[in-house]
């Protein structure tokens, strides 16, 4: 096959993977992105495996088969578990970039050139980093381990160390390629760092450092393609890296607080999700009385989080907004940037929904009109709508943009108890004077709506 079939290939390849990011950026396009970036992705297998240099298919054949045998399971997952999976997939490609990169080092060492070298060593150290680190993420979204964030003596200055060490490790190795005995020493103070790096970041952080642990993994196959002179993959890992890292910080900015707080802060802790305490009496509904509220109601904004991708609520939810639109009601979906565990969680259930995207409107967009609203439905969602960011300095989410639910005229929470949310802190907003508590699984709370509403 010629080398400039090979290469065409590739560049049509690139140009998917560019125009599947600028469309997957808004709803209407998504699922043209969707399409465009794995019609990229297959060019660029195929492109690769017409290069000239693969004389034996076996492994690949057999890697493709494990890989299927892997992968389509994960892609059957329920909506719930898709920041996990997505958690899973970044351990994965990091896992590939670091293994390649041990591969090539022991293949060629120590002839190898410093500039390679360096590239190598940074993708030896993004990557070994970014297995451990997801796996830690997709433990914590799973809640098989501790959400919460673990936070001991020293951790950071540990951090520093541990980090630091395998920085100059690979520095060394530039300098003298040929001391291999310190390159497992080098992967093993990665693979340790990514445990140490999620263990003090807490639950409600979640969002940012998957989006964080997404820049990493690209970084790690962009390094990839200067160690096997790939165009290709450098290309693709800058979008990848660039775009996550992008994400991460407009989430930063979304809470109101910097990169270094989000790794370092301890978000979530037991220590600092006190507060200065929640005082007052809750207030609950039953569905037959709450029917008549929303009966009433002229605007109706509904507020999700991930209590309904628990529940698996987003098409009743969709089914109650029909009806009330049918009796005359306005319903719009407030979209706080980081409800759920990971970015775009809530905007994927509701289009899964079939939830017109004209019906999806952001915080800052919302926010203005939220004293006009008669009914605000707050489903499953706790810190994102919290006052305590607005009122308490003494909460470890002060100063975080929210969606201002309590200032609607009424506020139905759909929660299954008063159990604080993910990050671990109590809501005010339970105990306000125009909030009313309606209990149990959200779906089948909205079920019983729509049956009352369908009655009466």
């Amino acid at each position: 096959m010629s080398e400039h079939v090979i290469h065409f290939i590739y560049l049509a390849s690139t140009a998917c993977f560019i125009l599947s990011l600028k469309w997957l950026g808004a709803v209407p396009t998504a699922k043209r992105g969707v399409i465009v970036g794995t019609l990229g992705m297959a060019l660029a297998i195929g492109g690769t495996l017409l290069e000239p240099t693969i004389e034996n298919f076996r492994f690949i054949a057999a890697a493709v088969v494990v890989g299927t045998i892997i992968g389509v399971p994960m892609a059957m997952m329920p909506m719930t578990a898709v920041p996990q999976r997505t958690a899973l997939s970044h351990a994965f490609g990091a896992l590939a970039a670091t293994l390649v990169g041990t591969a090539e080092y022991f293949l060629h060492a120590p002839h190898i050139a410093r500039f390679t070298m360096g590239a190598l060593a940074i993708e030896v150290i993004l990557g070994g980093l970014t297995v451990t680190a997801s796996l830690m993420a997709a433990g914590k979204l799973q809640e098989i381990i501790p959400t919460r964030a673990i936070l001991f003596r020293g951790q950071h200055y540990l951090n520093l160390a541990v980090l630091g060490l395998a920085v100059l490790i690979g520095i060394y190795l530039v300098i003298d390629p040929g001391a291999w005995w310190l390159f497992p020493i080098m992967l093993g103070l990665c693979l340790v760092f990514g445990v140490l790096l999620i263990i003090p970041i807490g639950g409600a952080d979640m969002p940012t450092v998957i989006a964080l642990l997404n820049s990493y993994a690209g970084l790690a196959a962009s390094m990839m393609g200067f160690v096997l002179n790939n165009k290709l993959l450098i290309v693709a890992g800058a979008l990848d890296g660039s775009s996550g890292l992008i994400l991460s910080i407009v989430m930063c900015k979304a809470m109101n607080r910097s990169m270094a707080n989000v790794l370092f802060g301890g978000f979530g802790s037991a220590s600092s999700a006190q507060g200065a305490g929640v005082k007052g009496e809750a207030r609950a509904l039953t569905p037959e009385d709450a029917t008549l509220v929303l009966q009433a109601a002229r605007s109706v904004v509904v507020i999700p989080g991930y209590g309904m991708a628990v529940a698996q609520a987003q098409h009743v939810v969709c089914e109650l907004a029909e009806l009330l639109e049918e009796n005359g009601a306005e319903v719009k979906y407030a979209i706080h940037p980081v409800a759920g565990r990971m970015p775009g969680h809530m905007n994927v259930l509701l289009a899964e929904a079939d939830v017109p995207y004209e019906q999806l409107v952001e915080m800052d967009d919302i926010n203005p009109i939220m004293e006009t609203v008669d009914v605000a439905i707050v489903i499953g969602a706790n810190d994102v709508v919290n006052p305590a960011a607005r009122t308490d300095e003494s909460s470890p989410i002060y100063g975080m943009p929210i969606i201002n639910a309590d200032k609607a005229r009424t506020v139905f929470v759909l929660k299954r108890s008063m159990a604080s949310g993910f990050a671990g802190i109590d809501n005010p907003l339970f105990f306000n004077e125009n909030t009313r508590m309606i209990f149990g699984d959200a779906k089948k709370t909205l079920q019983a709506l729509i049956s009352e509403f369908k009655n009466s």
